[in-house]
């Protein structure tokens, strides 16, 4: 994301704001979007360049997706503060339907409606592991996101657990990430516009610094690029960077854009930029005392910035934060439960970095091993749905006023380090109390509540 200030137009200047407009295409169900889909708030197309998509479009692939929705199974449509997924059990369920020819179900692919993990619970008398969360029966929202019938939070989904599992050795010391970047030839080309010529109206300034930046230039790693968990992460950071640049307004109360707070204190750094990125936000992994039972803690989530300096023309990381932008920042991550409930997106995000770091503290504490566990296919086989790679996206323009003669380049995205946040454990005694009993497993579902 790109932000350009220049001089022009009054005693105050209008602030140029190249975006960027991209997101998550979600899974195709309809013919006609299988090539152009609208979903997460774009459009993309088989070049990999994203767009805003027009609102009708929205309307037809969610009815689209609806209509080609299962039926939720009834004890599956109930809230539950807890419900469990076998592992052992969920590759046997979705090997079924593959090896018949037949299409994973909903309810398989959705993972029985869960939107947390909370807990992961190891059985070596069962030879299996479980997860457990909140969990609802679940529907397609306005966005094309899968979300819970009553609550609205994003399930998770087969697909980027299959993904966390592949990766979680590989992502020990690179991790995952996200950017959407100015590309340095577009840095340079802005640098070299100077000022707007006397008489240029905000529209041909507009229009001059959005043809200078060019497409901006989108990078996923650690995760294959043409997985629904890469687009989680770049709709994730579309979304934030849309909310900081005040091309949307928040969905919660009492959460200003960036650029409103810019505004209202009248003050930035001479060719000094915020980048804002979202990172994991975890406490202490819990484990009982015989590591057989864990529990993630924390709203998984925080939004984090530093200043860049781009007066050469080029983007040098100062590693500092700019006050204005930390205060923004903060806002964001203290007004993050309220955004996961409101844009799926955020929600998401969420849901794939637990997959992640359920996937890093099992191959860390050799959990698979500990329950003499063996998934090959869901570790290595069943094959992962494919979408468009998002490659690039245009630069956007809009204008606000504040200050005035300073170019600022915003750039971001989203890291997350699993290996970091299963290091961090300690050790809880009451959570080996919280570990259900599984004498009954071979005759249980692969999902199923506590009984007391």
């Amino acid at each position: 994301m790109f932000v350009a200030q220049v001089r022009t137009f009054s005693r105050l200047a209008a602030l140029v704001l190249l975006a960027v407009a991209c997101s998550c295409i979600g899974r195709e169900c309809a013919a006609q979007f299988a090539r152009n889909s609208a979903v997460g708030g774009v459009k993309v197309d088989v070049d990999g360049i994203l767009s805003q998509p027009e609102v009708g479009d929205f309307r037809q692939l969610q009815a689209a997706w609806q209509a080609g929705m299962q039926t939720v199974p009834a004890d599956l449509q109930r809230p539950s503060e807890l419900r469990f997924v076998s592992l052992r059990s969920l590759e046997a369920e979705a090997a079924k339907a593959l090896d018949a020819g037949q299409p994973v179900p909903d309810a398989v692919r959705y993972l029985a409606g869960l939107q947390r993990v909370r807990y992961v619970f190891v059985y070596p008398e069962n030879k299996d592991i479980v997860i457990a969360g909140p969990a609802e029966g679940w529907k397609i929202n306005a966005l094309g996101s899968v979300v819970g019938a009553s609550s609205g939070r994003p399930v998770l989904q087969l697909d980027d657990l299959l993904v966390a599992l592949r990766v979680a050795e590989s992502s020990n010391e690179s991790g995952i990430s996200c950017s959407i970047d100015q590309t340095p030839e577009g840095t340079q080309r802005l640098a070299q516009l100077g000022a707007p010529r006397a008489g240029m109206s905000p529209q041909m300034v507009a229009r001059q610094q959005e043809q200078a930046a060019g497409n901006q230039k989108i990078t996923v790693t650690g995760v294959p690029n043409t997985s629904h968990f890469a687009r989680v992460l770049v709709a994730a950071d579309f979304r934030m960077k849309r909310l900081a640049m005040d091309f949307e307004k928040a969905p919660v109360a009492d959460m200003p854009s960036y650029m409103d707070v810019l505004v209202s204190r009248r003050a930035a750094s001479n060719f000094m930029a915020p980048r804002f990125w979202l990172a994991a936000n975890y406490e202490p992994i819990r484990r009982d005392e015989q590591s057989l039972a864990w529990e993630l803690r924390g709203q998984g989530i925080k939004c984090m910035t530093e200043e860049q300096n781009t007066s050469t023309g080029s983007i040098q990381r100062t590693g500092k934060p700019d006050p204005i932008a930390q205060q923004w920042a903060d806002t964001f991550t203290a007004k993050f439960e309220e955004l996961a409930r409101e844009d799926s997106a955020f929600g998401e995000l969420r849901n794939v970095m637990d997959l992640a770091v359920v996937a890093a503290l099992a191959a860390k504490e050799r959990l698979f091993a500990k329950a003499g566990l063996e998934i090959p296919r869901l570790r290595n086989d069943i094959p992962v749905e494919e979408f468009h790679v998002p490659r690039a996206v245009p630069s956007q323009a809009s204008f606000v006023r504040a200050g005035r003669g300073w170019v600022i380049s915003v750039s971001g995205g989203v890291q997350i380090y699993p290996w970091q946040v299963a290091d961090r454990t300690e050790v809880a005694k009451e959570l080996a109390t919280v570990r259900p009993a599984r004498k009954d497993a071979a005759a249980q579902s692969w999902y199923f509540e506590r009984t007391r």
